[in-house]
This record gives structure tokens, C-alpha cells and sequence, in this order.
């Protein structure tokens, strides 16, 4: 038996409720205009909506209240996201009438992850669940909070059924199964392999976190979780252990006193690659750089500079080694997760808030001056390599 119900908000879930959900417009802007919400109505906006979904798991990862998310690729085609985080609130808030999960999935709105629910949180846009809605021919959302199981069904952002309480639980956390819109997408069919990588990154990026795919189209499940997190995600990107210039990598992090921003390194010199600089901003992307991309630049120029100098490498009257020697050959990630990021650019790719870049060149400064000092060895062959890269005026082995 079933009943529709307001149920009392358990004390340990207050941070993250209804009352934080400030509604914006509605789901019809979104269907006239996808384009403005997810980027295209193509493959890349297709995989979007995969990823708006998965980004409120990974806020409840990193509000301490999740550490696994399971994706499958439905036999429909269909995609269905489960978290084992608190799960949506879903008290009737006033003076609508509805239930949170219902504003949170049909009003466009920065949603309780941009206020006091999350100190950070994922996705490009803060709109979320309610885009995914408004462009899926159908949703259905299960919830198990509040000592009960809840669910309810959408048509195309439409609720068509109300939120009903079901059976009791002692389980938490959110299922949300979606298909897309075929009268709004180009293409329908999600890519294993593109949604394989995403998620890789993501348990790289957050370790701990444990990001599951199955496809049901055959089924052919994978499982990533990274406890060494951007080590391995260094480790990954290079693969040929005889070219690397040291070991381990250099890895740390750091988070400052307000708890406003989190930085997190790793890198490792190689003598096959050009170099790569990998960049992210609450676990999204920066492939247009930005702020925290220089700060790291800045700061790792200065820091390989003063380096040599201290150890004779480079001699007073030695002019400084340029940032493309020093980036020649390096492998890096530099993540940052921020209580309120500021995008730019085309794609909102380009991280642009200040802070980033003075915090990640303080964290760089401290951390991998410290490391340089206490591996002399290592910090040697970097500073050999760096310089065989140099202009021959500056090369000194």
C-alpha cells in the first residue's frame, strides 16, 4: 500500500533540504533553446545530461555522504544513475505545494548543491536535474530517505504522477532513470567508451569514490575506483616506465583555512612526450585552462628556476630556463574544487576566479619546494632534463 505523505526532516539532513532550491524559470526555456543548457543537441549534449546527473552523486561524495555511483546504459537506451548518498529531500515545501524532489526536477534553479548544501559542487550549469528532465521523454526518481522508498514520473519535464511514499527503509540515497528526448537530440545512442573515460576521470579526480558502468545493450560492465587518485591518473597517462625521468611522481594537496578551495597535484617527468597539462574544476574539464592553470605555470617556472640556481645548475649569470623547458616532457593534473567557480569561454571550460591562481602557486611553492629539497636525486635528473630542453645558450649538464 501506498500513500503520499510530508514526512519529518531527520535532524542530521538539515544542511541539505528544499528551502535552499530558488527557482529561476521553467522547463519550456529549456526545450526551446537545449543548446543554451548542455552545449549542443548533439552527441556531446546527449552525454551531458549523463553527466549533470552524475554530478550530484559525486557533491554527496564530497559532502562525506556517498562512495559509490552505478551508471547503466539501459537495453532501451535508455540511462539510469543510483547513488548511495542521503538521497533528494522530499518534504513539501511552501508555499508551492510540492515536494523538493519536484522543484528540484522541474524548475530551473541553482539548487541546494550552490547553497548551504554543498561547499562545492560539480556540473557546468547548477541547473541540473531540472535540464535533464525537461529534454528526457520520460524520467522516473526513486528516493530512499526519511525511513521510506519515494517515487515519481516525468514526460518530458511534466510530472505525471505524484510523489508517493512507499514501503519503509532503512536504505538512502537516489536512483534517477532517464531516455532522452528523440524529437530534440541528433543521435540517441550513448558511447560506452565516451561515458568510460568520463568516469574514469571522475574517480581519479575524487578518490575514494567508486564510478560503475553497464551497458545492457550487451551488458559489459566496468569498474573504476583509484585510491591512489591523480597518481594513478599520472600513472595512466604515462604508461612507459623506462622514459620516465624520476619516481614516484609528485603528488599533494591542499585545502585552505575557509575551506573555500582545495587544490590537488600530481606530475611526473617523461622523456617521450611533449607534455601534457591536464586541468579541473570541480571535477569538470578546464580545456580552455584558466586561473588555476597559471598559477600552476607560474609558480613551476619560478620554482625549477630557483631550484638550479640553489643547487649550481644554473649560475648567476645564466639567464632562467623558460616555462616550455620546464613543461617540455611533464605530465601534470591540477584539480581544484571551489565553493563557487566562475566559467568563461564558449564552452564554460575556462576557469576564470582569481583566488585559484594565488592559491594553487602558494600550494605549488610550498609543496613541491619541500619535495625538491627532499629528493635531491630526483630533483637533479628533472633539472638535467628541463635543461637539456633549454635554448643551447642555457644548457648545462
Amino acid at each position: 500500500m501506498t500513500e503520499s505523505g510530508n514526512p519529518s526532516q531527520p535532524a542530521n539532513v538539515n544542511e541539505y533540504a528544499g528551502t535552499h532550491i530558488q527557482v529561476l524559470e521553467d522547463r519550456e526555456a529549456v526545450r526551446r533553446r537545449p543548446g543554451m543548457y548542455i552545449g549542443s543537441t548533439g552527441e556531446r549534449g546527449l552525454h551531458h545530461l549523463v553527466y549533470e546527473v552524475v554530478s550530484y552523486a559525486v557533491d554527496e561524495h564530497l559532502a562525506g555522504h556517498a562512495d559509490a555511483i552505478g551508471v547503466t546504459i539501459t537495453a532501451d537506451g535508455g540511462i539510469r544513475v543510483v547513488d548511495n548518498g542521503r538521497g533528494l529531500p522530499v518534504e513539501v515545501e511552501e508555499p508551492t505545494g510540492k515536494s523538493a524532489v519536484e522543484l528540484e526536477l522541474t524548475e530551473l534553479s541553482f539548487g541546494s548543491k550552490n547553497h548551504t548544501g554543498y561547499g562545492v559542487s560539480g556540473g557546468l550549469t547548477g541547473l541540473g536535474l531540472c535540464v535533464v528532465n525537461a529534454l528526457s521523454s520520460r524520467l522516473t526518481v526513486e528516493v530512499h530517505r526519511a525511513g521510506h522508498r519515494w517515487t515519481q514520473q516525468y514526460e518530458k519535464g511534466i510530472p505525471v504522477t505524484p510523489l508517493t511514499r512507499h514501503e519503509e527503509t532503512s536504505e538512502h540515497g537516489t536512483t534517477i532513470e532517464f531516455l532522452p528526448d528523440a524529437d530534440i537530440f541528433e543521435t540517441s545512442r550513448f558511447s560506452f567508451a565516451t561515458l568510460s573515460e568520463r568516469f574514469q576521470e571522475l574517480a581519479f579526480l575524487n578518490g575514494g569514490l567508486a564510478v560503475s558502468l553497464t551497458d545492457e545493450r550487451p551488458e559489459r560492465p566496468v569498474r573504476h575506483h583509484h585510491a591512489d587518485g591523480l597518481r594513478a591518473f599520472v600513472a595512466r597517462l604515462n604508461p612507459y616506465p623506462a622514459s620516465l625521468v624520476h619516481s614516484p611522481s609528485i603528488a599533494f594537496e591542499s585545502e585552505n583555512e575557509s575551506k573555500t578551495i582545495l587544490v590537488q597535484v600530481a606530475m611526473q617527468w617523461n622523456t617521450w612526450s611533449p607534455g601534457e597539462l591536464h586541468s579541473f574544476a570541480n571535477s569538470t574539464r578546464t580545456r580552455e585552462g584558466g586561473a588555476h592553470e597559471e598559477g600552476f605555470r607560474t609558480a613551476l617556472t619560478h620554482i625549477v628556476n630557483e631550484y638550479a640556481r640553489r643547487q649550481g645548475q644554473l649560475s648567476a649569470d645564466d639567464e632562467d630556463i623558460t616555462a616550455g623547458a620546464v613543461h617540455e616532457g611533464l605530465t601534470a593534473i591540477v584539480s581544484v574544487k571551489l565553493a563557487h567557480p566562475v566559467f568563461e569561454g564558449p564552452t564554460r571550460t575556462r576557469l576564470r576566479n582569481p583566488e585559484a591562481d594565488a592559491y594553487v602557486q602558494e600550494v605549488v611553492r610550498e609543496h613541491l619546494t619541500d619535495w625538491l629539497d627532499n629528493h635531491q636525486n630526483e630533483a637533479t635528473s628533472i633539472v638535467r632534463h628541463v635543461l637539456l630542453h633549454a635554448p643551447t645558450g642555457r644548457r648545462r649538464c
